[in-house]
């Protein structure tokens, strides 16, 4: 059964921080086809690799928050942009600094500070599987009893203990429940603008007012519950 998701402000009341320039600049949200991304893996959980759910050429910054109580932390994979001298110091001898992915930890929410993953793009951006797996719910997102875009839980190919969760979009009509989809390959929907009900500590370091997609990994058995 569809359930039904409140949104909660992303990364609100983090500390501000002097920010390095974006991977890229926020186009109009008027896009081209860019096509799928180039597999790139910006996170791992355990065995499971999370790859890069929108094309290089699109994404304005990656950031990490909590993403609530129950989420799995995430460990991110390049340099952290917004680290202090002693972190990097410690990913340059430990060789992350090394790795073309920039990140920020953009602070605030719940549970572990790198649960949740937010990967910036112009609204309308194409976004695709960040993993292998099948679709095992569609739910709508409800804010102030209006939906805004809908969150879609993934059962990763040989992770059957985790739920990959990926919320801030609007989805592909062709998407369904028992989908099979394929990580940077199959898209599953596009980039949604959620500034009227959402204050996106990301936007501090994009052009745009912080649009992302946000992914979420879950111990499988609290989807059930």
């Amino acid at each position: 059964m569809l359930g039904v998701a409140t949104l909660l402000v992303a990364g609100f009341g983090a500390r501000e921080v002097p920010a390095s320039a974006p991977l890229a600049p926020a186009p109009s949200h008027r896009l081209l086809p860019s096509g799928p991304p180039r597999p790139q893996v910006v996170a791992v959980h355990d065995t499971l690799r999370i790859l890069l759910p929108i094309a290089q050429t699109r994404v304005t910054a990656i950031g990490y928050h909590g993403a609530g109580t129950g989420t799995l932390p995430l460990d991110p994979v390049g340099k952290q942009a917004n680290a202090g001298i002693l972190e990097r110091l410690f990913q340059r001898l430990s060789g992350r600094s090394g790795s073309d992915v920039s990140y920020y930890l953009v602070g605030g929410g719940a549970g572990p500070e790198t649960s949740g993953l937010d990967v910036g793009a112009p609204l309308g951006t194409d976004v695709y599987a960040p993993v292998d797996g099948t679709v095992i719910t569609v739910s709508d997102n409800v804010v102030n009893g209006t939906r805004y875009g809908v969150r879609i839980d993934l059962q990763p190919s040989g992770s059957p203990g985790v739920v990959v969760s990926i919320s801030n979009l609007r989805p592909d009509p062709a998407l369904t429940v028992g989908s099979t989809v394929s990580a940077a390959t199959m898209k599953i929907g596009r980039v949604i603008d959620l500034s009227s009900v959402e204050r996106a500590a990301l936007a501090r370091y994009t052009q745009d007012k912080g649009h992302h997609v946000h992914i979420a990994v879950r111990p499988a058995a609290s989807l059930a519950r």
